[in-house]
Protein backbone atom coordinates (compact mmCIF):
# COMPACT_ATOMS: atom_id res chain seq x y z
CA UNK A 1 0.00 0.00 0.00
CA UNK A 2 2.03 2.95 -1.35
CA UNK A 3 1.44 6.68 -0.98
CA UNK A 4 1.57 7.00 -4.76
CA UNK A 5 -1.24 4.47 -5.33
CA UNK A 6 -4.96 5.03 -5.69
CA UNK A 7 -5.67 2.31 -3.10
CA UNK A 8 -3.95 4.29 -0.35
CA UNK A 9 -5.76 7.55 -1.05
CA UNK A 10 -9.10 5.76 -1.29
CA UNK A 11 -8.53 4.16 2.13
CA UNK A 12 -7.08 7.34 3.61
CA UNK A 13 -10.20 9.38 2.85
CA UNK A 14 -12.31 6.87 4.77
CA UNK A 15 -9.71 6.64 7.52
CA UNK A 16 -9.60 10.43 7.91
CA UNK A 17 -13.39 10.73 8.28
CA UNK A 18 -13.44 8.23 11.16
CA UNK A 19 -10.27 9.75 12.66
CA UNK A 20 -11.82 13.22 12.89
CA UNK A 21 -14.96 11.77 14.46
CA UNK A 22 -12.75 10.45 17.30
CA UNK A 23 -11.08 13.81 17.93
CA UNK A 24 -12.55 14.09 21.44
CA UNK A 25 -11.64 10.52 22.46
CA UNK A 26 -7.86 10.32 22.89
CA UNK A 27 -7.48 6.63 23.76
CA UNK A 28 -9.94 5.49 21.07
CA UNK A 29 -8.14 7.64 18.52
CA UNK A 30 -4.74 6.20 19.51
CA UNK A 31 -6.01 2.62 19.27
CA UNK A 32 -7.69 3.33 15.92
CA UNK A 33 -4.56 4.87 14.35
CA UNK A 34 -2.35 2.11 15.75
CA UNK A 35 -4.54 -0.61 14.22
CA UNK A 36 -4.55 1.19 10.86
CA UNK A 37 -0.76 1.63 11.04
CA UNK A 38 -0.24 -2.07 11.75
CA UNK A 39 -2.50 -2.94 8.82
CA UNK A 40 -0.57 -0.46 6.66
CA UNK A 41 2.71 -2.18 7.61
CA UNK A 42 1.20 -5.65 7.20
CA UNK A 43 0.38 -4.79 3.58
CA UNK A 44 4.09 -4.22 2.91
CA UNK A 45 5.78 -6.87 5.06
CA UNK A 46 3.17 -9.52 5.83
CA UNK A 47 3.52 -11.47 9.07
CA UNK A 48 6.75 -9.62 9.83
CA UNK A 49 4.62 -6.76 11.15
CA UNK A 50 4.99 -8.71 14.41
CA UNK A 51 8.61 -7.45 14.53
CA UNK A 52 7.23 -3.95 14.89
CA UNK A 53 5.16 -5.06 17.88
CA UNK A 54 8.19 -6.89 19.33
CA UNK A 55 10.35 -3.76 19.04
CA UNK A 56 7.69 -1.60 20.64
CA UNK A 57 7.08 -4.06 23.49
CA UNK A 58 10.73 -4.66 24.37
CA UNK A 59 11.69 -0.99 24.31
CA UNK A 60 8.56 0.01 26.23
CA UNK A 61 9.54 -2.38 29.05
CA UNK A 62 13.23 -1.40 28.90
CA UNK A 63 12.32 2.29 29.10
CA UNK A 64 10.26 1.64 32.24
CA UNK A 65 13.20 -0.31 33.72
CA UNK A 66 15.64 2.54 32.99
CA UNK A 67 13.28 4.95 34.72
CA UNK A 68 13.20 2.75 37.87
CA UNK A 69 16.97 2.20 37.90
CA UNK A 70 19.33 4.60 39.67
CA UNK A 71 22.90 3.21 39.38
CA UNK A 72 24.45 4.46 36.15
CA UNK A 73 26.03 1.07 35.39
CA UNK A 74 22.69 -0.74 35.52
CA UNK A 75 21.06 1.99 33.40
CA UNK A 76 23.75 1.40 30.77
CA UNK A 77 23.06 -2.33 30.85
CA UNK A 78 19.41 -1.69 29.96
CA UNK A 79 20.51 0.49 27.03
CA UNK A 80 22.89 -2.25 25.88
CA UNK A 81 20.03 -4.76 26.00
CA UNK A 82 17.92 -2.48 23.78
CA UNK A 83 20.86 -2.08 21.39
CA UNK A 84 21.34 -5.85 21.22
CA UNK A 85 17.65 -6.49 20.46
CA UNK A 86 17.22 -3.74 17.88
CA UNK A 87 20.61 -3.92 16.17
CA UNK A 88 20.62 -7.72 16.40
CA UNK A 89 17.31 -7.84 14.53
CA UNK A 90 18.65 -5.32 12.01
CA UNK A 91 21.90 -7.29 11.59
CA UNK A 92 20.06 -10.53 10.86
CA UNK A 93 17.74 -9.16 8.20
CA UNK A 94 20.22 -6.82 6.50
CA UNK A 95 23.72 -8.23 7.07
CA UNK A 96 23.51 -11.98 7.71
CA UNK A 97 24.39 -13.02 4.15
CA UNK A 98 26.90 -10.18 3.78
CA UNK A 99 28.88 -11.23 6.87
CA UNK A 100 28.93 -14.92 6.00
CA UNK A 101 29.98 -14.12 2.43
CA UNK A 102 32.92 -12.11 3.81
CA UNK A 103 33.93 -15.00 6.09
CA UNK A 104 33.73 -17.42 3.17
CA UNK A 105 35.94 -15.18 1.01
CA UNK A 106 38.37 -14.76 3.90
CA UNK A 107 38.46 -18.53 4.34
CA UNK A 108 39.28 -19.00 0.64
CA UNK A 109 42.12 -16.48 0.91
CA UNK A 110 43.62 -18.14 3.99
CA UNK A 111 43.19 -21.55 2.38
CA UNK A 112 45.07 -20.43 -0.72
CA UNK A 113 47.86 -18.87 1.35
CA UNK A 114 48.46 -21.96 3.48
CA UNK A 115 47.17 -24.57 1.03
CA UNK A 116 44.39 -25.72 3.34
CA UNK A 117 42.02 -27.69 1.15
CA UNK A 118 39.11 -27.55 3.61
CA UNK A 119 39.08 -23.76 3.54
CA UNK A 120 39.57 -23.67 -0.22
CA UNK A 121 36.41 -25.72 -0.71
CA UNK A 122 34.20 -23.59 1.53
CA UNK A 123 30.93 -22.64 -0.12
CA UNK A 124 28.19 -20.39 1.16
CA UNK A 125 24.68 -20.45 -0.21
CA UNK A 126 22.90 -17.17 0.67
CA UNK A 127 19.87 -17.59 2.90
CA UNK A 128 16.65 -16.30 1.38
CA UNK A 129 15.80 -13.56 3.90
CA UNK A 130 12.88 -11.22 3.29
CA UNK A 131 13.84 -7.71 4.39
CA UNK A 132 10.95 -6.02 6.23
CA UNK A 133 10.21 -2.66 4.64
CA UNK A 134 11.61 0.31 6.56
CA UNK A 135 13.09 -1.80 9.37
CA UNK A 136 16.00 0.65 9.73
CA UNK A 137 13.66 3.57 10.26
CA UNK A 138 11.54 2.18 13.09
CA UNK A 139 14.52 0.58 14.87
CA UNK A 140 16.44 3.88 14.82
CA UNK A 141 13.32 5.70 16.00
CA UNK A 142 12.88 3.29 18.90
CA UNK A 143 16.56 3.48 19.83
CA UNK A 144 16.40 7.27 19.99
CA UNK A 145 13.59 6.93 22.56
CA UNK A 146 15.66 4.61 24.76
CA UNK A 147 18.80 6.75 24.56
CA UNK A 148 16.84 9.95 25.26
CA UNK A 149 15.33 8.33 28.36
CA UNK A 150 18.80 7.25 29.48
CA UNK A 151 20.00 10.83 28.97
CA UNK A 152 16.90 12.05 30.88
CA UNK A 153 15.65 14.12 27.94
CA UNK A 154 12.21 12.47 27.87
CA UNK A 155 10.04 10.55 30.31
CA UNK A 156 8.87 7.01 29.47
CA UNK A 157 5.28 6.59 28.35
CA UNK A 158 2.92 4.99 30.85
CA UNK A 159 0.80 2.98 28.39
CA UNK A 160 2.10 0.33 26.01
CA UNK A 161 -0.46 1.31 23.36
CA UNK A 162 0.89 4.88 23.40
CA UNK A 163 4.39 3.68 22.64
CA UNK A 164 3.17 1.30 19.94
CA UNK A 165 1.29 4.26 18.45
CA UNK A 166 4.53 6.30 18.35
CA UNK A 167 6.65 3.55 16.78
CA UNK A 168 4.04 2.40 14.25
CA UNK A 169 2.57 5.79 13.19
CA UNK A 170 2.12 5.07 9.49
CA UNK A 171 3.10 8.28 7.59
CA UNK A 172 6.86 8.09 8.42
CA UNK A 173 6.91 4.36 9.21
CA UNK A 174 8.50 2.79 6.13
CA UNK A 175 10.75 5.54 4.72
CA UNK A 176 11.05 8.27 7.30
CA UNK A 177 11.57 10.90 8.34
CA UNK A 178 12.91 9.49 11.62
CA UNK A 179 10.73 11.19 14.23
CA UNK A 180 12.17 11.80 17.71
CA UNK A 181 10.03 10.90 20.72
CA UNK A 182 10.54 14.36 22.23
CA UNK A 183 8.98 15.91 19.12
CA UNK A 184 6.17 13.38 18.68
CA UNK A 185 4.94 12.50 22.18
CA UNK A 186 3.79 16.02 23.18
CA UNK A 187 1.55 16.07 20.08
CA UNK A 188 -0.04 12.67 20.77
CA UNK A 189 -2.54 13.88 23.30
CA UNK A 190 -3.52 17.11 21.57
CA UNK A 191 -7.01 17.14 20.14
CA UNK A 192 -6.59 17.14 16.32
CA UNK A 193 -7.90 20.36 14.88
CA UNK A 194 -7.39 20.86 11.17
CA UNK A 195 -7.19 24.55 10.38
CA UNK A 196 -7.66 25.83 6.86
CA UNK A 197 -3.97 26.83 6.73
CA UNK A 198 -2.82 23.36 7.87
CA UNK A 199 -5.15 21.67 5.41
CA UNK A 200 -3.79 23.80 2.55
CA UNK A 201 -0.19 23.16 3.60
CA UNK A 202 -0.83 19.42 3.92
CA UNK A 203 -2.44 19.27 0.46
CA UNK A 204 0.45 21.29 -1.00
CA UNK A 205 3.06 18.90 0.48
CA UNK A 206 1.18 15.82 -0.77
CA UNK A 207 0.91 17.35 -4.26
CA UNK A 208 4.62 18.23 -4.27
CA UNK A 209 5.51 14.71 -3.20
CA UNK A 210 3.32 13.11 -5.88
CA UNK A 211 4.75 15.38 -8.57
CA UNK A 212 8.34 14.66 -7.55
CA UNK A 213 7.80 10.90 -7.34
CA UNK A 214 5.41 10.03 -10.16
CA UNK A 215 6.05 12.75 -12.75
CA UNK A 216 9.82 13.29 -12.41
CA UNK A 217 11.49 10.41 -10.54
CA UNK A 218 9.62 7.44 -12.03
CA UNK A 219 9.64 8.81 -15.58
CA UNK A 220 13.35 9.58 -15.87
CA UNK A 221 14.19 6.36 -14.04
CA UNK A 222 12.20 3.99 -16.25
CA UNK A 223 12.91 5.77 -19.52
CA UNK A 224 16.61 6.55 -19.16
CA UNK A 225 18.51 6.20 -15.87
CA UNK A 226 17.85 2.48 -15.25
CA UNK A 227 18.80 1.58 -18.83
CA UNK A 228 22.21 3.25 -18.58
CA UNK A 229 23.04 1.87 -15.13
CA UNK A 230 22.11 -1.64 -16.31
CA UNK A 231 24.46 -1.61 -19.32
CA UNK A 232 26.73 1.48 -19.27
CA UNK A 233 29.00 0.19 -22.06
CA UNK A 234 26.13 0.48 -24.56
CA UNK A 235 26.03 4.25 -24.02
CA UNK A 236 28.51 7.06 -24.60
CA UNK A 237 30.30 8.88 -21.81
CA UNK A 238 27.94 11.84 -22.25
CA UNK A 239 24.89 9.62 -21.76
CA UNK A 240 26.51 8.01 -18.72
CA UNK A 241 27.19 11.43 -17.21
CA UNK A 242 23.63 12.58 -17.90
CA UNK A 243 22.35 9.33 -16.32
CA UNK A 244 24.32 10.19 -13.16
CA UNK A 245 22.79 13.68 -13.16
CA UNK A 246 19.44 11.97 -13.75
CA UNK A 247 19.91 9.62 -10.81
CA UNK A 248 20.90 12.51 -8.55
CA UNK A 249 17.57 14.11 -9.42
CA UNK A 250 15.70 10.81 -9.27
CA UNK A 251 16.81 9.83 -5.77
CA UNK A 252 16.18 13.36 -4.48
CA UNK A 253 12.68 13.52 -5.98
CA UNK A 254 11.89 9.96 -4.89
CA UNK A 255 13.02 10.30 -1.30
CA UNK A 256 12.07 13.91 -0.66
CA UNK A 257 8.77 13.17 -2.42
CA UNK A 258 8.00 10.46 0.14
CA UNK A 259 9.06 12.76 2.97
CA UNK A 260 6.83 15.54 1.64
CA UNK A 261 3.85 13.19 1.48
CA UNK A 262 4.56 11.73 4.94
CA UNK A 263 4.87 15.20 6.48
CA UNK A 264 1.77 16.40 4.61
CA UNK A 265 -0.36 13.40 5.63
CA UNK A 266 0.81 13.72 9.24
CA UNK A 267 -0.15 17.41 9.16
CA UNK A 268 -3.66 16.48 8.01
CA UNK A 269 -3.81 14.27 11.13
CA UNK A 270 -2.66 17.09 13.41
CA UNK A 271 1.06 16.23 13.68
CA UNK A 272 3.79 18.62 12.54
CA UNK A 273 7.19 17.11 11.65
CA UNK A 274 10.44 18.84 10.85
CA UNK A 275 11.55 19.28 7.24
CA UNK A 276 13.66 16.35 5.97
CA UNK A 277 15.18 17.89 2.81
CA UNK A 278 16.20 21.50 2.30
CA UNK A 279 17.29 21.86 -1.37
CA UNK A 280 20.47 19.81 -0.73
CA UNK A 281 22.06 20.41 -4.14
CA UNK A 282 22.23 24.10 -3.33
CA UNK A 283 24.92 23.22 -0.77
CA UNK A 284 28.30 24.90 -1.26
CA UNK A 285 30.21 22.49 1.02
CA UNK A 286 29.89 18.81 1.89
CA UNK A 287 29.14 19.78 5.51
CA UNK A 288 26.24 21.91 4.33
CA UNK A 289 25.00 19.06 2.13
CA UNK A 290 24.62 16.81 5.16
CA UNK A 291 22.70 19.54 6.97
CA UNK A 292 20.24 19.64 4.07
CA UNK A 293 20.04 15.98 2.91
CA UNK A 294 17.95 13.44 4.85
CA UNK A 295 18.11 15.74 7.86
CA UNK A 296 16.43 13.29 10.24
CA UNK A 297 19.07 10.59 9.56
CA UNK A 298 22.10 12.90 9.52
CA UNK A 299 21.01 14.53 12.80
CA UNK A 300 20.33 11.05 14.28
CA UNK A 301 23.83 9.88 13.33
CA UNK A 302 25.32 13.06 14.80
CA UNK A 303 23.38 12.96 18.09
CA UNK A 304 23.46 9.24 18.81
CA UNK A 305 26.63 7.99 17.10
CA UNK A 306 29.10 10.81 16.37
CA UNK A 307 28.63 12.53 19.76
CA UNK A 308 28.60 9.16 21.56
CA UNK A 309 31.98 8.38 19.99
CA UNK A 310 33.33 11.64 21.37
CA UNK A 311 32.45 14.05 18.58
CA UNK A 312 35.04 16.81 18.37
CA UNK A 313 35.78 16.82 22.11
CA UNK A 314 38.84 14.55 22.02
CA UNK A 315 41.21 16.30 19.63
CA UNK A 316 41.45 16.80 15.89
CA UNK A 317 42.62 13.30 14.93
CA UNK A 318 39.87 11.66 16.98
CA UNK A 319 37.34 14.02 15.37
CA UNK A 320 38.35 12.86 11.87
CA UNK A 321 38.22 9.21 12.97
CA UNK A 322 34.77 9.72 14.48
CA UNK A 323 33.54 11.30 11.23
CA UNK A 324 34.87 8.34 9.24
CA UNK A 325 33.28 5.77 11.56
CA UNK A 326 29.95 7.63 11.50
CA UNK A 327 29.80 7.83 7.70
CA UNK A 328 31.04 4.27 7.17
CA UNK A 329 28.25 3.03 9.43
CA UNK A 330 25.88 5.41 7.65
CA UNK A 331 26.88 3.75 4.38
CA UNK A 332 26.33 0.28 5.84
CA UNK A 333 22.95 1.42 7.17
CA UNK A 334 21.87 1.78 3.54
CA UNK A 335 22.86 -1.75 2.62
CA UNK A 336 25.28 -4.64 3.01
CA UNK A 337 27.60 -4.20 0.06
CA UNK A 338 31.03 -2.82 -0.76
CA UNK A 339 29.43 -0.09 -2.87
CA UNK A 340 27.68 1.41 0.15
CA UNK A 341 30.87 1.15 2.20
CA UNK A 342 32.75 3.09 -0.48
CA UNK A 343 29.95 5.67 -0.63
CA UNK A 344 30.12 6.14 3.13
CA UNK A 345 33.94 6.29 3.07
CA UNK A 346 33.87 8.98 0.37
CA UNK A 347 31.59 11.19 2.45
CA UNK A 348 33.55 10.48 5.63
CA UNK A 349 36.85 11.46 4.00
CA UNK A 350 35.45 14.62 2.41
CA UNK A 351 33.78 15.70 5.68
CA UNK A 352 37.09 15.19 7.51
CA UNK A 353 38.99 17.13 4.82
CA UNK A 354 36.49 19.98 5.01
CA UNK A 355 36.78 20.15 8.80
CA UNK A 356 40.61 20.09 8.47
CA UNK A 357 40.51 22.97 5.99
CA UNK A 358 38.34 24.99 8.38
CA UNK A 359 40.95 24.53 11.13
CA UNK A 360 43.71 25.73 8.80
CA UNK A 361 41.70 28.69 7.51
CA UNK A 362 39.39 29.99 10.26
CA UNK A 363 37.85 32.43 7.78
CA UNK A 364 36.66 29.53 5.56
CA UNK A 365 32.87 29.41 5.93
CA UNK A 366 31.17 26.01 6.36
CA UNK A 367 27.82 27.15 4.91
CA UNK A 368 27.05 28.53 1.46
CA UNK A 369 24.97 31.52 2.54
CA UNK A 370 28.01 32.85 4.42
CA UNK A 371 30.14 32.94 1.25
CA UNK A 372 30.61 35.57 -1.40
CA UNK A 373 28.48 34.88 -4.54
CA UNK A 374 31.28 33.68 -6.85
CA UNK A 375 32.86 31.45 -4.20
CA UNK A 376 29.42 30.10 -3.37
CA UNK A 377 28.80 29.29 -7.04
CA UNK A 378 32.09 27.39 -7.29
CA UNK A 379 31.31 25.62 -4.01
CA UNK A 380 27.90 24.49 -5.24
CA UNK A 381 29.41 23.25 -8.52
CA UNK A 382 32.15 21.26 -6.78
CA UNK A 383 29.92 19.88 -4.04
CA UNK A 384 27.24 18.78 -6.51
CA UNK A 385 29.74 16.86 -8.64
CA UNK A 386 31.34 15.31 -5.57
CA UNK A 387 27.92 14.10 -4.42
CA UNK A 388 27.15 12.83 -7.95
CA UNK A 389 30.43 10.88 -7.94
CA UNK A 390 29.26 9.18 -4.76
CA UNK A 391 25.86 8.42 -6.29
CA UNK A 392 27.61 6.25 -8.92
CA UNK A 393 28.63 3.74 -6.23
CA UNK A 394 25.34 4.16 -4.38
CA UNK A 395 23.25 3.24 -7.45
CA UNK A 396 25.50 0.82 -9.35
CA UNK A 397 24.69 -2.85 -8.78
CA UNK A 398 28.40 -3.65 -8.55
CA UNK A 399 31.83 -2.03 -8.51
CA UNK A 400 32.25 -3.34 -12.07
CA UNK A 401 29.30 -1.24 -13.26
CA UNK A 402 30.72 1.84 -11.53
CA UNK A 403 34.10 1.31 -13.22
CA UNK A 404 32.43 0.91 -16.62
CA UNK A 405 30.54 4.19 -16.20
CA UNK A 406 33.70 6.07 -15.24
CA UNK A 407 35.56 4.45 -18.12
CA UNK A 408 32.94 5.63 -20.61
CA UNK A 409 32.94 9.16 -19.20
CA UNK A 410 36.72 9.58 -19.33
CA UNK A 411 37.53 7.67 -22.54
CA UNK A 412 34.40 7.65 -24.71
CA UNK A 413 32.58 10.91 -24.00
CA UNK A 414 31.32 12.12 -27.43
CA UNK A 415 29.86 15.50 -26.48
CA UNK A 416 28.78 16.00 -30.11
CA UNK A 417 25.78 13.70 -29.64
CA UNK A 418 24.09 16.08 -27.18
CA UNK A 419 21.60 17.41 -29.81
CA UNK A 420 20.66 13.82 -30.70
CA UNK A 421 20.15 13.02 -27.03
CA UNK A 422 17.87 16.02 -26.54
CA UNK A 423 15.74 14.98 -29.53
CA UNK A 424 15.75 11.26 -28.71
CA UNK A 425 15.01 11.74 -25.01
CA UNK A 426 12.91 14.86 -25.26
CA UNK A 427 10.62 13.98 -22.34
CA UNK A 428 13.47 12.89 -20.07
CA UNK A 429 15.58 15.95 -20.88
CA UNK A 430 12.64 18.32 -20.33
CA UNK A 431 11.79 16.82 -16.94
CA UNK A 432 15.44 16.91 -15.84
CA UNK A 433 15.67 20.60 -16.75
CA UNK A 434 12.36 21.28 -14.99
CA UNK A 435 13.40 19.28 -11.91
CA UNK A 436 16.72 21.07 -11.48
CA UNK A 437 15.10 24.44 -12.20
CA UNK A 438 12.57 23.90 -9.41
CA UNK A 439 15.28 22.60 -7.09
CA UNK A 440 17.57 25.61 -7.57
CA UNK A 441 14.70 28.08 -7.47
CA UNK A 442 15.08 30.57 -4.57
CA UNK A 443 13.25 29.59 -1.40
CA UNK A 444 10.95 32.59 -1.81
CA UNK A 445 9.59 31.03 -5.03
CA UNK A 446 8.61 27.82 -3.23
CA UNK A 447 7.06 29.78 -0.39
CA UNK A 448 5.02 31.80 -2.89
CA UNK A 449 3.74 28.61 -4.54
CA UNK A 450 2.81 27.16 -1.16
CA UNK A 451 1.04 30.37 -0.15
CA UNK A 452 -0.96 30.26 -3.38
CA UNK A 453 -2.32 26.83 -2.44
CA UNK A 454 -2.79 27.41 1.29
CA UNK A 455 -4.57 30.75 0.84
CA UNK A 456 -6.85 29.52 -1.93
CA UNK A 457 -10.53 28.69 -1.37
CA UNK A 458 -11.33 25.06 -0.62
CA UNK A 459 -12.90 24.60 -4.06
CA UNK A 460 -9.72 25.79 -5.76
CA UNK A 461 -7.62 23.40 -3.63
CA UNK A 462 -9.88 20.53 -4.67
CA UNK A 463 -9.51 21.53 -8.34
CA UNK A 464 -5.71 21.63 -7.98
CA UNK A 465 -5.74 18.21 -6.33
CA UNK A 466 -7.98 16.82 -9.10
CA UNK A 467 -5.73 18.26 -11.83
CA UNK A 468 -2.65 16.82 -10.11
CA UNK A 469 -4.25 13.37 -9.89
CA UNK A 470 -5.14 13.57 -13.60
CA UNK A 471 -1.53 14.47 -14.49
CA UNK A 472 -0.23 11.64 -12.30
CA UNK A 473 -2.54 9.15 -14.03
CA UNK A 474 -1.32 10.32 -17.45
CA UNK A 475 2.35 10.16 -16.47
CA UNK A 476 2.53 7.08 -14.29
CA UNK A 477 4.02 3.81 -15.52
CA UNK A 478 2.06 0.62 -16.04
CA UNK A 479 2.70 -0.44 -12.44
CA UNK A 480 3.12 1.57 -9.27
CA UNK A 481 6.84 2.07 -8.59
CA UNK A 482 8.03 1.54 -5.00
CA UNK A 483 10.05 4.23 -3.29
CA UNK A 484 13.83 3.77 -3.40
CA UNK A 485 14.27 4.00 0.39
CA UNK A 486 11.86 1.14 1.07
CA UNK A 487 14.87 -1.16 0.66
CA UNK A 488 16.69 0.53 3.53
Amino acid sequence: MLFNSGLFFFLFIGFLMIYMSLSKHTLARIIYVTLFSLYFYYKSSGILFLLLILTATSDYLIAKAIKRTTPIFKRKLWVVLSLCINLGMLAYFKYFNFVFDIFTSLGHTIGNWFNIQTLQQLEYQPVDIFLPVGISFFTFQSLSYIIDIYRRKVQPLNRWIDYLFYVSFFPPLVAGPIVRARDFIPQMYNRPFLTRANFGEGVYLVLCGLFKKVVISDYISLNFVDRVFDTPLLYSGLENLLAIYGYALQIYCDFSGYSDMAIGIALLLGFRFHINFDSPYQSATITEFWRRWHISLSSWLKDYLYISLGGNRKGKLRTYINLMITMLLGGLWHGASLSFVLWGALHGITLAIHKFIMTLFPGFKPLGHQMRPFRRFLGILCTFHLVCFGWIFFRADSIKIAKEMLHQIFTNFHSEILPQFIIGYEGVFSLMVLGYFLHFMPKSGGEAMQKLVTDSPLLFQILILTAAIFIVIQMKSASVQPFIYFQF
